[in-house]
């Protein structure tokens, strides 16, 4: 097999770019250069503040109810809270980066952590009992980013469909013949040796879970706007998603799938332990998926900034060389992984719904 197009000069200097660009994300977001007054016998002297890469790292891996830019711009998103007296609708550019309370129709509110919101009482502090009659369904960056996915995700299927019923019986053209190889691998490797003769009822939903995870890792190494979002790297998504795969599947299980869990082929002594044994597997299956793509995800986001802290942490430019390349190298795999990972989710959605749909031989 020829590599040599996996090197190509362009593609090595749009990644670099890709590197570089990182670097600066996480130098606008560490504040390298932040000083503090420090009030010490009438002077005021000025001293640099330490770099805490952990919270840097967390910043960039969690969710939040703005979209960072860069510094200390970013882009105020809705917050929607429902609480035991009505609706609230405000902007979460009221909060000030945290800085400052924002007074409601109902009740006076504080960004936590930059992340969670609570009630306030009278005396400025946080409210726990208030707290809990007030449910957050805000637009995060998390879930403003999975809109965005969904958007390009209707865009290229929709304009490749339009493709298709332009240009029938002819051979694909631009983004449809960019498409139509990855579709057919999802069809061919993955759906029918899988789910067998019954393939075509699920590709939809494979085709969906696919790019859906491949659209979002991919976004997610994007390090400005609109990317940089840890979507598949947050455990509510993964859970939703496994979570229709677990429904998807015992749905779609026939007779000789519940046989086997309900009443499987041992002695019935043995049955008060095979059944929650089984019982047990219906549900560790798509846990397994939830957590791998979760896991992995995440892991990718905390070795690249790691590595780009590394500058930060030592202080030296002379780390920054040495720093860049392993970033560059991690990037180059963070794209394999991105795809891997879409790809191995949807492998395994295509197994489990195959032993579900399997016919008794």
């Amino acid at each position: 097999m020829d590599f040599r197009h996996f090197f190509d000069s362009k593609k090595i200097s749009f990644i670099a770019i890709f590197a570089v660009l990182m670097t600066f994300s996480v130098t606008q977001a560490a504040d390298i250069d932040a000083v503090n007054p420090v009030a010490e016998g009438g002077h005021g002297a000025h001293a640099e503040e330490e770099f805490e890469p952990t919270g840097v790292i967390m910043e960039h891996i969690s969710d939040a109810h703005d979209w960072h830019l860069w510094g200390h711009t970013s882009i105020p998103l809705p917050v929607i809270l429902y609480t035991d007296k009505g609706l609230e609708f405000f902007l979460s550019s009221v909060f000030h980066h945290g800085e400052h309370d924002h007074q409601g129709k109902y009740y006076t509110y504080r960004l936590v952590d930059k992340k969670k919101i609570m009630a306030v009482n009278a005396l400025g502090e946080v409210d726990e009992e208030a707290s809990k009659r007030v449910w957050d369904f805000s637009i995060t960056k998390n879930v403003a980013s999975m809109f965005l996915s969904v958007i390009i995700l209707l865009l290229i299927f929709t304009s490749v469909a339009r493709a298709y019923k332009k240009r029938e019986g002819k051979a694909p053209k631009g983004l449809q013949s960019l498409l139509e190889p990855i579709i057919l691998f999802v069809r061919d490797d993955i759906a029918r040796p899988n789910i067998g003769h019954k393939y075509a009822r699920f590709m939809p939903l494979l085709l969906t879970i696919f790019f859906f995870i491949w659209i979002n890792n991919l976004m997610g190494l994007v390090p400005f706007f609109p990317g940089a979002a840890n979507v598949t790297g947050n455990i509510a998504v993964t859970f939703v998603l496994a979570l229709i795969v677990l429904l998807v599947v015992n749905f779609s299980g026939n007779k000789y799938y519940w046989k086997h869990i309900l009443a499987p082929n041992v002695p019935w002594w043995l049955y008060p332990i095979m059944i929650p044994v089984e019982l047990i597997g219906v549900i560790s299956r798509p846990f397994a998926l939830m957590v791998r793509l979760f896991a992995n995800i995440t892991a990718g986001h905390i070795i690249i900034l790691s590595l780009i802290s590394l500058i930060f942490v030592f202080k030296s430019l002379a780390v920054a060389p040495i720093s860049l390349v392993f970033v560059l190298f991690m990037n180059i795999l963070e794209l394999l992984v991105a795809a891997l990972q879409a790809f191995i989710f949807t492998l395994l959605t295509a197994l489990f719904i195959g032993m579900a749909v399997e016919e008794h031989h």
